[in-house]
C-alpha cells in the first residue's frame, strides 16, 4: 500500500500508528517450500537479501507477509542511506514485520488489522528469529505521538 498525502494526521480508534522505519517495502511469501522475497514493485530480493530470505524458511507454507528491509548504523537507527551500499559495509540488516496477508494459504485480508497481527504475532513470529523483527504498533493518541517524536 503506497502512501496517500493528507492535511491532516488521521486520528481515532480505526487507526493504527507504527514506526516510519525508511527501508524497502518488502513482501514475504512461502510457496511450495520456497521462500521468496519481492520489493512492492515486483523486484527480487532473494539475491540482495540472503540471510532474510533464510531466516524466513521458518514460516508455515502459503504464508504471505508484508514489512520492511532496513539498515541500521551504528547508533542502530534505520538508514536509508546504507541500504543501496550495504554489502560494502558491516551494517546489520534486518527485515520488520508488521503485516499478514496470507496464512497456510487462508486469505486473512477479509480480517481487521488488529486481528491480523494477533495472528502474525501468534503464528508466525513466534517461529522466527533475527534478523526478522515485529514493528510493534504504537499506542497513544496522535497528539501524544507527535509530541513524542518531538522530544526526541
Amino acid at each position: 500500500m503506497l502512501l496517500r498525502p493528507s492535511s491532516e494526521l488521521p486520528d481515532g480508534a480505526a487507526w493504527l500508528y507504527e514506526l516510519k522505519l525508511d527501508g524497502y517495502r518488502a513482501i514475504a511469501f512461502k510457496s511450495a517450500g520456497e521462500v521468496h522475497l519481492r520489493s512492492r514493485n515486483d523486484n527480487d530480493f532473494n539475491r540482495r537479501y540472503p540471510a532474510i530470505r533464510k531466516a524466513l524458511r521458518a514460516i508455515p507454507d502459503e504464508t504471505v507477509i508484508d514489512g520492511e528491509i532496513v539498515a541500521t548504523d551504528e547508533f542502530g537507527c534505520p538508514s536509508f542511506n546504507i541500504l543501496p551500499n550495504y554489502s560494502s559495509s558491516k551494517a546489520p540488516i534486518l527485515y520488520y514485520v508488521f503485516d499478514l496477508m496470507v496464512l497456510s494459504g487462508n486469505d486473512a485480508m477479509g480480517e481487521s488489522p488488529e486481528s491480523r497481527r494477533a495472528l502474525l504475532e501468534r503464528e508466525v513470529l513466534q517461529t522466527l528469529a533475527d534478523p526478522i523483527r515485529y514493528s510493534p504498533e504504537l499506542k497513544g493518541s496522535v497528539a501524544d505521538l507527535v509530541q513524542a517524536v518531538k522530544a526526541e
